[in-house]
């Protein structure tokens, strides 16, 4: 590129002005903790989720360099940039010793550069948006010299902060408090967490970026030109959250040669943040892998826009917010099943630590279903406590000698 046109891009990019309406991101104080660290931190998510607002609070806080490289003047960048890109900075702004990358992903090569940076013990913080090519370039140059942190959309939390709702400490006990909360929730659960569409309640908005991230992050980068095969693929994927998914079937159902073809298609799904794929939990590491996956979205506001049903899902909704709450909270995650189901055992180190069953609502006819999948992944992972997340019910109860708390979602949320 033209250092004059770099120049250009540099000084209108740093010339932005912060948004007033920014929320303190629960992973903020996490990532500014690490400002202190010496090894690159990485934020990556999904397009639009926030990561770049992430990284302007940061600069509030700690002044740097700052380069957006999701911009069309910046689409002939290449790696021997970098070096008049530094050089432009300190002509500029004079010495400084962070540098903040925005969407460094579509620079190749990026992470030689990043590398010298971080050598010569300058801070440095980056995003991207696609995970494969972010963990392969940090594998190779950047080993032990990375901070990861996978920001989602909103959570139940900050969605409140965005509305200007604020939480009592008496809210969970008072009639009052409680409508609140749950009037609140019942919009969370219709419009998800994508920052901007909660802001607009713009539905057009959620299918843009849909569509741009589907292009650009997964049709474009990985090169695929069936492209009618990959949109059935996604609409298979919007319409069926929380349902297990066969490779062998849905290659057949969509015309494909292998089963390997349709999962290689999700992985580029998951790596670009609009999918994920949930394994069996198993003993054998076998039985694991061949085990059917369970699907979900990174945020269920896609689904309730874009998705195809015959009638309301309302449980797998529900399922799909506990699911991102508990990706949130950095837990390990599986689905159990053997006579029966449970949608969510957590493992930490080499011990399972819970069992979390998700319905919408608990009744005659469907609870010896529900309990029955929860109590065989607790007897399985010998825990002598479940949860079990409902809509809007609350119970404490004992079945088979163990104890299972019923709780509605919107109050588990915000247990933390």
């Amino acid at each position: 590129m033209k250092s004059s046109d770099l120049k250009t891009v540099i000084v209108e990019q740093n010339k932005l002005p912060i948004e007033p309406r920014l929320i303190a991101r629960e992973a903020f104080q996490e990532v500014e903790a690490w400002q202190k660290e010496a090894a690159v931190t990485v934020i990556t998510g999904l397009r639009r989720c926030g990561k770049s607002t992430l990284l302007r609070q940061l600069r509030e806080r700690h002044p740097g360099y700052y380069l957006n490289f999701d911009d069309e003047r910046l689409v002939a960048f290449r790696v021997e940039d970098f070096q008049k890109t530094d050089e432009i900075f300190h002509e500029l702004f004079g010495e400084r010793n962070i540098y903040y990358f925005d969407e460094i992903q579509n620079v190749e090569g990026w992470e030689r550069f990043v590398r010298r940076l971080h050598d010569s013990r300058k801070k440095v913080c980056v995003t991207g948006s696609n995970a494969r090519l972010l963990s392969r370039e940090l594998g190779t140059r950047l080993t032990g010299r990375h901070l990861p942190c996978t920001l989602y959309t909103f959570s139940f939390g900050e969605f409140l902060q965005f509305k200007n709702i604020e939480i009592a400490s008496d809210d969970f006990f008072t009639t009052a408090g409680r409508a609140k909360l749950k009037r609140a929730f019942n919009l969370y659960f219709e419009f998800g967490g994508m920052p901007e569409f909660v802001k607009t309640e713009n539905r057009n908005y959620i299918k843009t970026l849909y569509e741009n991230i589907l292009y650009r992050d997964v049709l474009v980068r990985h090169g695929i030109t069936n492209e009618k095969t990959m949109k059935e693929l996604m609409l298979f994927t919007l319409s069926n959250i929380g349902k297990q998914v066969s490779f062998n079937k849905l290659a057949s159902v969509l015309a494909l040669k292998s089963p390997t073809t349709v999962k290689e298609y999700y992985h580029y799904l998951e790596n670009s943040y609009l999918a994920v794929l949930l394994s069996k939990f198993s003993h054998s590491l076998q039985k694991n892998i061949y085990a059917n996956k369970k699907i979900y979205l990174v945020d269920h506001g896609f689904a309730g826009v874009l998705g195809f049903r015959l009638s309301d899902d309302h449980g797998r909704f529900l399922e799909n917010v506990v699911l991102v709450e508990l990706l949130r909270r950095k837990k390990e995650l599986f689905y159990f099943q053997e006579k029966h189901e449970c949608d969510f055992v957590v493992k930490q180190g080499r011990a399972m630590r819970e069992a979390i069953q998700v319905c919408y609502e608990i009744n005659e006819d469907n609870q010896a279903r529900e309990f029955d999948g929860l109590l065989e992944a607790m007897q399985a992972c010998r825990l002598s406590e479940g949860i079990l997340l409902t809509y809007d019910q609350e119970d404490e109860t004992t079945s088979a000698g163990k104890k299972i708390r019923i709780l509605p979602v919107w109050k588990w949320v915000l247990e933390k």
